[in-house]
């Protein structure tokens, strides 16, 4: 199993998109609080469908937490700072990729504590900015599963 990690979420619709994608694909989610919006903020219980059941959610008071949860696991991070690119990084079960709040990002701080091979960036056209959470999500997920050979699934 693989494991994608929130940090201080704000859109509700995209964590719920990015539940129901969780849900369907093995992977198990982790939400570093604090959460711009409530659990069970309609828009995200909506985006996310019935998928709320199926996903395998775990929350977390802030980010040093996680982090000493996940000493065995490796991070990546994913960023607009990044150079690395997914599809030169090899994933291996247990990694986990770290994606930041919609409108700042992951800390500065964290990006530069991790080995830069593990800052990851989507390729994109020059000048683009950033893509939507649970698009980046989507294409990390698809990415690092594909690796694995699609295991689970179906």
């Amino acid at each position: 199993m693989l494991h994608i990690a929130l940090f201080e979420p704000e859109i509700p619709p995209n964590t719920g998109n990015i539940i129901r994608l969780c849900a369907n694909t093995v992977y198990q989610l982790h939400l570093i609080h604090p959460l711009g919006f409530d659990i069970n903020d309609k828009r995200m219980r909506r985006a996310g469908l019935d998928y709320h059941e199926w996903a395998n959610i775990s929350h977390y008071e802030n980010l040093a937490e996680f982090l000493a949860k996940q000493q065995n696991n490796r991070i990546f991070a994913c960023s607009t700072h990044g150079t690395a690119r997914p599809s030169d990084t090899h994933f291996e079960k247990g990694d986990v990729l770290l994606f930041g709040p919609e409108t700042r990002g992951l800390p500065a701080d964290l990006l530069q504590s991790l080995d830069q091979q593990r800052v990851l960036r989507l390729p994109m056209l020059a000048g683009s900015r950033s893509m939507n959470l649970s698009n980046s999500v989507a294409v990390m997920i698809y990415e690092s599963w594909r690796q694995l050979d699609f295991k689970g699934a179906i």
